[in-house]
């Protein structure tokens, strides 16, 4: 498998469409900050808005095509720029989702709002190798846009058909493409021409693409420095910096992360052990597993056994009412 494939097979993603927001100039969207686990995600279908970015509160605009992904978690605002005092919202609930509705007379916008959840432990790997705020450009260029761009396009036009149909298993299929959602979007933002910060700036590095296949591939494997500054075709010196560079963290950092999230899923097995756990990680010590994953992960190998069968907090179920819904709409 590609790296990406081995990403999602080690911390898998489910998705989850909350609701189709269709409204006239002026409105406003005030989300609160997402569930343990959750990462909030909008899809603009057509018309534009604008974000205000968490951290700076600085804007950034959305046009059509575009996906915005909060993966901080926090609050965020979206808004039509306009200032206006907006017209209020109506939810109107449907088999298969429900629709927050205005009668704004001004340019309209359609956007499908939802969520992407993993674990909480899952998450907080997510958020360390993505940027807090990140937007893909969808609209960028229609014209000779690459295959992502093609099939983001296409999975965003059938998830807009499923929407405006009430039919047999709409929610269980809505969701199940917001889940293609997010690795089209991981994707399509990977080859853009200047890929996010982070893990997806690697995929669009080709010099050090082989040492993070290999990561992902053989995380066991006792790698060094020098072997995989090899397989790059660079110096050590010049294989760390380039992979500091471009990740903001270290080729070591993210082997560790590799190594303690397939341990921590080897724990959350019925039948999960330790010695199972420590050998996944490529470590022949039990003693010396348990001491670098209770640093890394703040928990004890046992603890995190215990805590995963008996349950841990992260979204579970649908919002499929009103009463449920995450937004605040003025």
């Amino acid at each position: 498998m590609d790296w990406l494939s081995h990403l999602f097979a080690m911390m898998p993603v489910s998705g989850r469409l909350d609701l189709r927001c269709r409204y006239g100039a002026p409105w406003r969207i005030d989300q609160p900050a997402a569930e343990a686990g959750a990462i909030a995600y909008h899809a603009v279908l057509a018309g534009s808005a604008i974000v205000e970015d968490p951290r700076d509160g600085l804007p950034h605009h959305l046009g059509s095509g575009d996906i915005l992904l909060v993966t901080s978690g926090s609050a965020h605002s979206l808004h039509d720029g306009s200032g206006a005092v907006p017209e209020p919202a109506q939810v109107r609930p449907g088999l298969n989702l429900a629709f927050s509705e205005n009668a704004g007379p001004g340019v309209g916008l359609d956007v499908l709002c939802g969520h992407f959840a993993t674990s909480v432990q899952h998450n907080r790997l997510l958020r360390a190798w993505l940027p807090p705020l990140l937007i893909v450009r969808g609209s960028a260029a229609e014209d000779g846009a690459g295959p992502a761009s093609r099939h983001v396009r296409g999975l965003l036009a059938l998830m807009r058909t499923e929407t405006e149909h009430e039919s047999l298993g709409g929610r269980a299929l809505l969701n199940a493409l917001s889940a293609a959602l997010f690795t089209l979007t991981l994707r399509l933002a990977s080859e853009s021409e200047a890929p996010p910060a982070g893990l997806l700036a690697l995929a669009a590095h080709p010099r050090l693409a082989p040492a993070v296949t290999v990561m992902f591939q053989e995380p066991a494997r006792a790698w060094r420095l020098p072997d995989l500054a090899r397989l790059c075709h660079m110096s050590r010196a010049t294989f760390a910096r380039y992979f500091r560079n471009t990740l903001g963290r270290s080729a070591a950092d993210l082997l560790l992360d590799i190594r303690m999230t397939l341990a921590g899923n080897e724990l959350r097995k019925p039948l999960g052990s330790v010695a199972a756990a420590a050998e996944a990680a490529g470590y022949q010590s039990e003693a010396a597993f348990q001491r670098v994953f209770k640093l890394h992960m703040g928990t004890t190998p046992a603890q995190w056994r215990r805590a995963s069968r008996l349950g841990e907090p992260g979204f579970q179920g649908e919002a499929g009412s009103a009463d449920l819904l995450p937004h605040r709409r003025r």
